[in-house]
C-alpha cells in the first residue's frame, strides 16, 4: 500500500474541494429557499447546519446575509469556509505534486487565485451568483481533470472516497436547510411556495431536469426519497455511500459484503440502511432527526478510515470535518 502521508492528502485535497463547492451550494439554496420573505430570510439556518453556531457567534454576533456569506465564503479563520477549504486543498495537493497532473495543479490554482482576489471585495447581486457558479463549475473541472489523468489505482480510489464521503454529508445536509427554513412557519407546508422551495432545493443540487424526469411533478417526499434513497442519480446520500464502499473495497481488496476494518465495517452497515430504507420510514421519524443521525454515523465512517488507513495528519493541512449539528 501506498504511504499513508500521500493517501491522506489525495483524500482531503478532493474532500476539500469538494466542501468548497457544496459550501457555494447551501448559500444559493437558501437564497432560492428565502424568496417570500418573512422569517424565512433569516440566514440563520444555514449557520446551524454548520454545527458552528458557536464559533461564528463570538466573531460576528449577528446572523445577516452579509456577515453570514463572509463567514461561509471568504473568513480564513473559519476552516469550513470556501477559502479555508480551497488553501487547505492546495497545501494538500502541494505535498503530493508530483502525483498530480500539470493540468489539474494549475486548474486548483487558478480556482484557488480566483476566490482569493474575490474575497477582497463586495459580492452583490449578479456577480454573487457568477461567483458562486464559478466555484462550482471549477470543482466540476478539477473533478473531470483528475478522473482522466490519474490510473484507477489506490491514490484515486483515495480521493474518490473523501470526495463521496464529503458529498453525501452534504447533500443531507442541503435537505436540513429545508427544515430550518420551514421551522418558523409550517403554515406553508402543502402551498405553492412550499412547491417553489423544493424546486429550489432540487435546482441548487443540479438534478431538477432529473428528477421530473422521474418523477414528474413536485412532492417533497419524492424530493426526499430521490436526495436520499435514489441509486442512481449521483448526487443522492445512497449512491454516493454506495460508490464510496466501492473504493472503500478496492483500496483494502476486501470482497464487498465483507469487512476487514472498522471504516468498512461502519460503511457497509450504512450503505445496508440505506438500501432497505424507505422515505415514509425517514419523514415518520422527522427528517432533521433522520439526517442528524446521518452525518453521525459519516463522521464515524471518516474517523474509522482515518484510523485505519492515515498516520498523525500533516500539521496544519487536514481539519477535522464538519461535526453533525446539535441544533
Amino acid at each position: 500500500m501506498m504511504l499513508s502521508r500521500v493517501a491522506e492528502s489525495m483524500y482531503w485535497l478532493c474532500r476539500y474541494i469538494e466542501r468548497a463547492e457544496n459550501v457555494a451550494r447551501f448559500v444559493e439554496v437558501h437564497d432560492a429557499l428565502s424568496v417570500g420573505g418573512g422569517k424565512s430570510q433569516t440566514w440563520d439556518p444555514l449557520v446551524a447546519i454548520t454545527g458552528d453556531q458557536a464559533f461564528f457567534e463570538e466573531r460576528y454576533g449577528q446572523a445577516n446575509r452579509a456577515n453570514v456569506i463572509r463567514f461561509l465564503t471568504f473568513d480564513r479563520e473559519y476552516p469550513n469556509s470556501i477559502v479555508s477549504c480551497l488553501a487547505a486543498a492546495r497545501e494538500n495537493g502541494r505535498t503530493i505534486r508530483d502525483r498530480l497532473s500539470l493540468a489539474f495543479w494549475e486548474a486548483l490554482n487558478k480556482l484557488y487565485l480566483m476566490v482569493h482576489q474575490a474575497s477582497e471585495g463586495r459580492l452583490k447581486g449578479a456577480a454573487q451568483r457568477t461567483f458562486f457558479d464559478e466555484v462550482k463549475l471549477h470543482s466540476h473541472m478539477l473533478a473531470g481533470i483528475l478522473d482522466n489523468t490519474i490510473s484507477r489505482g489506490e491514490l484515486w480510489h483515495f480521493g474518490r472516497f473523501g470526495r463521496l464521503m464529503e458529498r453525501a454529508d452534504k447533500t443531507s445536509r442541503i435537505l436540513d436547510v429545508k427544515y430550518f427554513i420551514l421551522l418558523p412557519d409550517t403554515a406553508v407546508v402543502g402551498t405553492p411556495l412550499d412547491i417553489v422551495q423544493w424546486s429550489a432545493l432540487l435546482s441548487s443540487t443540479d438534478c431538477a431536469i432529473e428528477y421530473r424526469r422521474q418523477h414528474g411533478r413536485i412532492a417533497p417526499e419524492k424530493v426526499v426519497g430521490f436526495l436520499m434513497l435514489d441509486g442512481r442519480f449521483p448526487r443522492s446520500v445512497r449512491h454516493c455511500l454506495s460508490s464510496a464502499e466501492r473504493s472503500l473495497h478496492k483500496i483494502t481488496g476486501c470482497p464487498l459484503g465483507t469487512f476487514s476494518n472498522l471504516a468498512e465495517q461502519r460503511l457497509g452497515r450504512l450503505r445496508a440502511e440505506l438500501d432497505f430504507s424507505t422515505t415514509d420510514e425517514i419523514l415518520t421519524g422527522g427528517l432533521h432527526e433522520y439526517v442528524d443521525g446521518l452525518q453521525a454515523k459519516i463522521n464515524e465512517v471518516g474517523d474509522a478510515a482515518t484510523s485505519a488507513f492515515f498516520a498523525a495528519q500533516p500539521s496544519g493541512v487536514a481539519a477535522a470535518p464538519y461535526a453533525p449539528s446539535d441544533a
